[in-house]
């Protein structure tokens, strides 16, 4: 659970993990605020690798990161079937549940044939804290933009909604990113949001943005308004990690 009680959510832009030139990978800071948000020196953490097809091999290396960090670590897969019989009772019992990046479309119709739509919203509710990569950080915004139908990015409108926004992600390193969040907030068809540079996160409490955090100077976060017929973009300052 969050250190308060409160629903946190943690939407990473990009870099929850970084190559440890070793074939593996290394939590960033951004997983190690994540783990603070809970409170706990030992926290039970649960991830989801839906968009990825809970492919075996991408399974076992989140494994081997998370294993670098001080946790209780399990994971939820909904491939050929679930993996436990208790989806609910599981993922409320846990203080941090993390989803990984890849496709944002089939994440979300897999998580609503198997109800974990609802689970996740009573999971938030709760206390438990909920964070993400690229479509792990969509997933609980009402929409955004993604690849999910192939590499022309196009938008996607039925998000979870459990925070009122767009959300963009890879902000600064996929050039269609931008512009398409900007037309898409400009016409309607997404609402207002905040969008992530790599090595970025937006960290919401309830429904209210309340800081962007980060580890590359160079990172930041972006407000997107509709402004008349287009958007206004506004700059946030991450506060730095290390």
């Amino acid at each position: 659970m969050s250190t308060d009680g409160q629903p946190h959510i943690l939407a990473i832009g990009g870099g929850t993990f970084v190559s440890n030139g070793r074939f593996g990978l290394d939590p960033s800071p951004l997983l190690r605020y994540a783990f603070d948000l809970t409170g706990q020196d030992r926290p039970r953490v649960c991830f989801l690798a839906t968009a990825l097809g809970d492919q075996s091999e991408r399974v076992a290396q989140m494994y081997e990161a998370f294993g670098r960090m001080d946790a209780e670590v399990t994971h939820v897969a909904l491939f050929p079937m679930p993996n436990m019989e208790d989806l609910r009772g599981h993922l409320l019992a846990q203080d941090l549940v993390y989803v990984t990046g890849g496709s944002v479309v089939n994440l979300l119709a897999l998580w609503r044939a198997h109800g974990l739509d609802e689970i996740f919203a009573e999971v938030w509710r709760s206390g438990v804290v909920l964070a993400g990569q690229s479509a792990g950080a969509m997933c609980w915004h009402s929409g955004g933009n993604t690849d999910s139908y192939g590499p022309a990015l196009r938008p996607l409108s039925d998000g979870l909604g459990l925070l009122p926004y767009s959300c963009g992600v890879h902000y600064d390193s996929d050039a269609q990113r931008r512009p398409l969040l900007h037309s898409s907030i400009a016409s309607g068809e997404l609402p207002d949001g905040y969008a992530a540079d790599e090595g970025v996160a937006l960290h919401y409490v309830g429904t209210e943005f309340v800081q962007a955090v980060g580890y590359r100077p160079s990172g930041r976060a972006w407000r997107i308004e509709r402004d008349g017929t287009g958007v206004k973009e506004t700059p946030i300052e991450p506060r730095q990690l290390r």
